[in-house]
């Protein structure tokens, strides 16, 4: 009996674990960056794409691996400015200057909190373990990242 009640608590502790580690697969899904393009700004022709962006830029990114593998060394990015807090969305990726530096860092938008200040953005590199410490206040986020070209 002693040995039957052993197999089952076993049992019962390796379905839990089972089913954390499904949960911290399924949380560890990255957010999908805000859809800003629609499909009738997009024209595909024999010889050329036009995508119908107003004040767009075009990126290029240093080989840091903190967004690996969606951006690295070689990828173009498209951006724009965001107008307001407003447009910038859980899952989105930024470029911000923290304080302090005059380079920009590109990371995703994974929270976005209030204090005292006002709002702020949590970031963090796709490839990072822990989120970037600063708290990014919307006059720090420069563009917004809304096409990758490989």
């Amino acid at each position: 009996m002693a040995r039957g009640v052993i197999l089952y608590i076993v049992l019962v502790i390796t379905l839990a674990a089972v089913a954390i580690a499904s949960i911290n697969q399924v949380s560890s899904e990255k957010l999908s960056p805000n859809d800003r393009i629609t499909e009738d700004q997009i024209h595909v022709y024999s010889d050329r794409i036009v995508i119908d962006i107003e004040e767009a830029s075009w990126a290029t990114y240093a080989d840091t691996n903190s967004m690996d593998p969606l951006l690295d060394i070689g990828a173009n990015g498209i951006e724009i400015m965001p107008k307001s807090e407003n447009d910038l969305h859980l899952g989105d990726i930024a470029a911000y200057q923290p304080k302090n530096s005059q380079e920009l860092i590109v990371h995703r938008i994974v929270a976005i909190k209030e204090d005292e200040q006002g709002k702020y953005f949590i970031l963090k590199g796709d490839n990072n373990k822990t989120e970037d410490i600063e708290k990014v206040r919307f006059n720090q986020i420069k563009y917004v990242l809304i096409g990758i070209i490989y």
